[in-house]
């Protein structure tokens, strides 16, 4: 009779792990590393951006504070704050698109507006989500002149905010 104990007839063999080893790729050049790597990080990104509807991207060298304007059950509505970090991306809306126009204020660290725009909205100091455009100091909001922005009817977007943006 066998007298080992039971955990080690479950176990493999240094034989067998040393061929267990064989089947990874050779790291060794860096190379392999990185096709593995880009290659996870490609299904790990496409797998997200599947949900993303309406994206805002910062391509400038500031962290940016960001607030959206859209149509809401037929009244118009902004919400914010957002903050984007200089070359992140930041999912604003996650369903599909029912607007065809969004509307974008975006601020910098110190309040500054840094887009440029036309349509007057409603913002808050903190964070907020405001029905109606109407009246904003009346009503203790600040008005914003936002940008906007139109997707084509399409259902899913990414707005790009540069150092250039309108």
């Amino acid at each position: 009779m066998d007298l080992r104990p039971l955990h080690s007839f479950c176990q493999p063999s240094s034989r067998t792990k040393r061929s267990w080893f064989r089947l990874l790729p050779d790291f060794s050049n860096g190379l392999a590393f990185s096709a593995l790597f880009g290659a996870a990080l490609l299904v790990i990104l496409s797998t997200n951006s599947a949900h993303a509807e309406f994206t805002v991207c910062n391509q400038t060298l500031d962290v940016v504070n960001l607030a959206v304007g859209q149509k809401v059950d037929n009244a118009d509505q902004t919400d914010g704050w957002w903050t984007i970090g200089a070359n992140q991306c930041v999912n604003v809306i996650r369903e599909e698109l029912a607007n065809r126009y969004i509307y974008l204020y975006a601020t910098d660290v110190f309040g500054h507006a840094i887009l440029n725009g036309s349509t007057e909205m409603c913002v808050d100091r903190r964070r907020f989500s405001i029905r109606g455009i109407d009246e904003c100091w009346q009503r203790g909001h600040i008005a914003a002149r936002f940008v906007e922005v139109d997707t084509q009817e399409q259902v899913r977007w990414t707005y790009f905010l540069t150092g250039n943006s309108p």
